[in-house]
C-alpha cells in the first residue's frame, strides 16, 4: 500500500513563499510520475503541477505557471512544490497524488495524500 504525507503548509502573507514536501512510502516511487492539486473552500479540486519520473517534462496550470515550481529527490522519495509570490487566491489544502502519466486529470492518479493546508492572508 502506498502512503503519501504532506508537509510545509501553514499561514503566510501574501507575496511570501513555501515549500511543500510529500513523502512517498514504497520502493516504486521512482516509476510514477507525480502531481499536486489544491481545493479552496467551496471549489472542485483543481490540477496544480505535475512531473514525469526522472524529474522531466514539469506541467504547471496556467494560474501557478512561473510563481511555483515542482521537482522530487528519488532518493528521498519525495515531491516538492515550491511556492513564491503568493496570492490569497492561493489558500487551499493541496494535496499529492500519483500518477502513471504527468496529467492534469484527478481521474487519472490512484493515491492520494491527506493535505496540508496554505493559507496566504492579504
Amino acid at each position: 500500500q502506498v502512503q503519501l504525507v504532506e508537509s510545509g503548509g501553514g499561514l503566510v502573507q501574501a507575496g511570501g513563499s513555501l515549500r511543500l514536501s510529500c513523502a512517498a512510502s514504497g520502493r516504486t516511487f521512482s516509476n510514477y510520475a507525480m502531481g499536486w492539486f489544491r481545493q479552496a473552500p467551496g471549489k472542485e479540486r483543481e490540477f496544480v503541477a505535475a512531473i514525469g519520473w526522472s524529474g522531466d517534462n514539469p506541467y504547471y496550470a496556467e494560474s501557478v505557471k512561473g510563481r511555483f515550481t515542482i521537482s522530487r529527490d528519488n532518493s528521498k522519495n519525495t515531491v516538492y512544490l515550491q511556492m513564491s509570490s503568493l496570492k490569497p487566491e492561493d489558500t487551499a489544502v493541496y494535496y499529492c497524488a500519483r500518477s502513471r502519466i504527468i496529467t492534469s486529470q484527478s481521474t487519472l492518479y490512484d493515491f492520494w495524500g491527506q493535505g496540508t493546508q496554505v493559507t496566504v492572508s492579504s
